[in-house]
């Protein structure tokens, strides 16, 4: 929850327009970085309360929280999410889950076996069904609905609507085996990641015909096969109601009925406290309320140390206590009000902890990875050489401790892009690009031209007819003596607005250094009316933005200098900046060099020098050490970073990110964006130059791989397909390692192709894996076998209460 992935809907098929420049790699140390044998790294175990079936008592029901309603319940459509892989796993087979080492295993529910039984002339695999394996209207599963899905996802049809068919499309034939339980599927070609298809398996009534197909499961399944059926939706009460499948031939469900309701990440501690939700995934900060609450068990009623009324001193109660009972009745009034306002939230804060003590947290490594995308579409980072200077000047494990360190759990860097540590195949390649270095960093920044003075250069090769000499009728020569280094790096967005307001200068460079030194307050307004007046700006293009830091009021970081480093943050749009401004202001600026929170944010009262005499000259930064610039421009990079509750972890990293650039004189822009248009708006249509997300993890790389990596190819139109591969950073070699791995059926082989795919992706800098997310799932005390699965896919047969509850119980956790 609280990082931001990529949707689910954009798994297979997006395609988006972008640039790619082309070029060799130069990898100077990929001899030797992609082989030898695999590392025995340890993967985090899941938490999930493991108990025996017969101490798991039958029937009750059990509340799980999700996102928000599944659009559809075919998980081969465009729009379904995480709430369709999460319902429709206790519904329809699945017949290779991963296991906890995140590896697939037969599951013996549906198959008694599978396995390539030829591979020349073509491959050729059998499945042997189970033989009571049967949907919900009583049918056996057998090849009809193997045929079906085959012909619905192979990509000939286009009447049906699907969003991935990767393997499909090698199938040559299905056929009937020896008997009604034995399913021969032949490949037209070998397909190493055989294992992935036909999971879920949808029933030949579903995937048979367009309509069902299309329409058919979107809000409804009415035959399925698996320990429960789905008994009902309600949009209106925002739930999905299974109840137990009479026809289920495994492990009867423990549960009567498992709900899965819709609550926003913000409500949940509010849903757990209520009794709404007995499973729940959540924030740290919803984790350390749990924690606290079964800390404060043994209080005795002493009033909690947290909490609203907590940061209230005895001399500012017995102060209010005055005001409160004094003689001037207004104050009183108002005082009087607070107070019973701050009585309230204290006891309803209290009472929400009494009600958290009956959780537990369950924490693992989700599997998933965060990474650093890098866009490699245009502009500084189109040059590999500043794409590896940036990844060459983070700290990962500074990164990875930041998220992991707080929450107890392992605090290494991801070691790779196509396996997590404890998955076989797993090799740390990021020898291929190298370690930590800031002189390296700078070493490469350098051979690709960008200097500290070169933001003060004239720009090379200037061409008529510019963007500024259309808007302002002067070229750029002529603009270049009448503008600071800091407005040239400003009028990459708006450029003919921003000159009539500054003042002409003899020397360019001497002018730039006088406004290094003016008083902070007039620097800072007289930035903000250029910001304002300049419509062509990128940071006022949508809707109007809101930049953090103009301000200017006592306590508030100073405004960078101009040619400063520091990150300039940016909240999108105009109308959350009110909500959000006092954290975002902390961030900032605030973190001076090695993430130390600068002077100005622990003192109250303002920046230093804010009270200084009249004349002054403000204290340079440590930015001030020179940003770099070429050709007239500064080296700034758009850092797009989301800005809901949930992902304040996330920002937090992003500063980091920005603080280790400046370093090395990389500037940073970072600009905060509603959770909802972070995807879409942003990094599916390449508005970036920086972004953190994620990707989730495969037991299939080779298959689930190669859509994020491969590289971009032209269209007919002129654009290019970027298929997943939102950084548009790609090579042919990358993409003929992932279809050598494809087609090989050894899969030690296969393991060894992606160890050199991988390498070869950190050598081309366009992602940096930089920590597995964390998970953290709140569940009541009682229930088993459910919370953080880790790699392994739940079982919701096994799943449930310890004692025995009554059916709706978790209701009477309500106060």
């Amino acid at each position: 929850m609280s990082h931001v992935g990529v949707p689910r809907g954009t798994v297979r098929k997006r395609r988006s327009l972008a640039l790619l420049t082309t070029g060799v790699l130069t990898i100077p140390v990929l001899a030797g970085c992609s082989s030898g044998g695999e590392e025995t790294a340890r993967g985090v175990p899941q938490d999930i309360a493991p108990a025996a079936r017969e101490t798991v008592a039958d029937g009750s029901t059990a509340n799980w929280a999700v996102d928000a309603l599944p659009a559809t319940f075919n998980a081969f459509q465009a729009d379904a999410d995480s709430a369709t892989t999460r319902i429709t796993g206790a519904l329809l087979p699945t017949l290779f889950p991963m296991d906890r080492t995140g590896q697939p295993k037969l599951n013996p529910d549906y198959l008694e076996s599978a396995k390539v039984i030829e591979r020349e002339p073509r491959q050729v695999v059998l499945y042997k069904l189970n033989q009571q394996a049967v949907w919900s209207d009583g049918r056996e599963i057998g090849a009809p609905d193997f045929v079906a899905q085959w012909r619905a996802l192979r990509g000939k049809d286009s009447a049906f609507w699907t969003a991935r068919n990767s393997g499909y499309e090698r199938i040559e034939k299905i056929e009937r085996g020896a008997d009604d339980l034995q399913v021969r599927v032949t490949f037209s070609k070998p397909y190493a990641d055989w294992r992935s298809l036909f999971s879920p398996l949808y029933p030949k009534e579903i995937t048979g015909s367009p309509d069902a197909f299309n329409d058919g499961a979107r809000t409804a399944l009415k035959t399925t096969a698996g320990p429960f059926v789905l008994k009902s939706m309600s949009k209106s009460e925002g739930t999905v109601t299974l109840a137990r499948n009479p026809r289920w031939w495994g492990d009867k469900a423990k549960l009567d009925t498992l709900v899965f309701r819709a609550v926003a990440a913000k409500d949940r501690t509010q849903a757990l406290s209520d009794g709404t939700v007995d499973i729940a995934d959540i924030d740290a900060a919803t984790a350390d309320r749990i924690t606290l609450a079964r800390r404060d068990r043994g209080s005795n009623g002493q009033p909690l140390n947290h909490g609203p009324g907590s940061e209230i001193t005895p001399a500012q109660a017995l102060r209010s206590w005055a005001q409160a009972h004094g003689s001037d009745e207004d104050a009183a009034e108002i005082a009087q009000a607070a107070r019973e306002k701050n009585r309230k939230a204290v006891v309803a804060y209290a009472t929400e902890q009494k009600a958290l003590r009956d959780f537990a947290v369950r924490k693992s490594l989700e599997p998933a990875y965060t990474q650093l995308a890098l866009n490699g579409e245009s502009g500084p980072l189109a040059d590999d050489r500043v794409r590896r200077a940036v990844a060459r000047a983070l700290d990962r494990q500074e990164l990875a401790q930041t998220v992991l360190g707080p929450l107890g759990l392992p605090a290494k860097p991801l070691g790779s892009h196509l396996a997590l540590a404890g998955q076989p195949g797993y090799k740390d390649g990021s020898g291929a690009l190298g370690e930590q270095n800031t002189k390296e960093a700078q070493a490469l920044l350098a051979d690709a031209g960008w200097t500290r003075g070169g933001a003060a250069e004239p720009p090379k090769d200037t061409k008529a007819g510019s963007e500024a000499e259309k808007k302002g009728g002067k070229d750029d020569e002529a603009e270049a003596e009448k503008k600071t280094a800091g407005e040239a790096e400003e009028d990459k967005d708006a450029k003919s607005e921003k000159t009539e307001k500054t003042e002409k200068s003899d020397n360019d460079g001497k002018k730039a250094e006088e406004d290094s030194t003016e008083d902070s307050a007039d620097s800072a307004a007289e930035r903000k009316k250029a910001d304002q007046d300049s419509e062509d700006s990128a940071a006022s293009r949508d809707e109007g933005l809101y930049i953090v830091g103009d301000d200017n009021k006592p306590g508030a970081p100073a405004p960078a200098t101009v040619g400063s480093a520091s990150a300039v943050h940016v909240l999108a749009p105009a109308r959350t900046a009110a909500a959000q401004g006092t954290v975002l202001l902390r961030q900032a600026g605030v973190l001076g060099e090695g993430g130390a929170v600068a002077a100005t944010d622990k003192q109250p009262g303002g920046a230093a020098g804010a009270y200084a005499p009249v004349g002054t000259a403000a204290p340079a930064p440590a930015a001030a050490k020179g940003q770099l610039g070429k050709d007239g421009k500064t080296l700034t990079l758009r850092f797009v970073l989301p800005s809901g509750p949930g992902s304040q972890s996330l920002r937090s990293v992003g500063d980091k990110i920005a603080a280790m650039l400046e370093k090395i004189g990389v500037g940073t822009e970072i600009t905060k964006v509603p959770d909802e248009s972070y995807f879409k708006d942003h990094i599916a249509s390449g508005a970036y130059d920086l972004a953190l997300y994620s990707w989730p993890a495969t037991a299939y790389p080779a298959t689930d791989g190669r859509p994020i990596y491969a590289k971009p190819e032209p269209a007919t139109d002129g654009s290019l397909l970027v298929e997943q591969n939102y950084t548009r950073v790609g090579t042919d070699h990358i993409d003929q390692l992932f279809d050598k791995a494809a087609g090989e059926l050894d899969e030690k082989a296969a393991r060894e192709l992606m160890k050199q795919a991988d390498a070869r992706i950190w050598a081309a800098a366009g992602s940096i894996p930089l920590f597995q997310r964390p998970q953290l799932v709140a569940v009541d005390k009682k229930l088993a076998n459910v919370g953080a699965f880790g790699f392994a896919a739940p079982r919701y047969q096994d799943i449930g209460f310890k004692t025995r509850q009554a059916a709706g119980s978790p209701a009477d956790r309500k106060k």
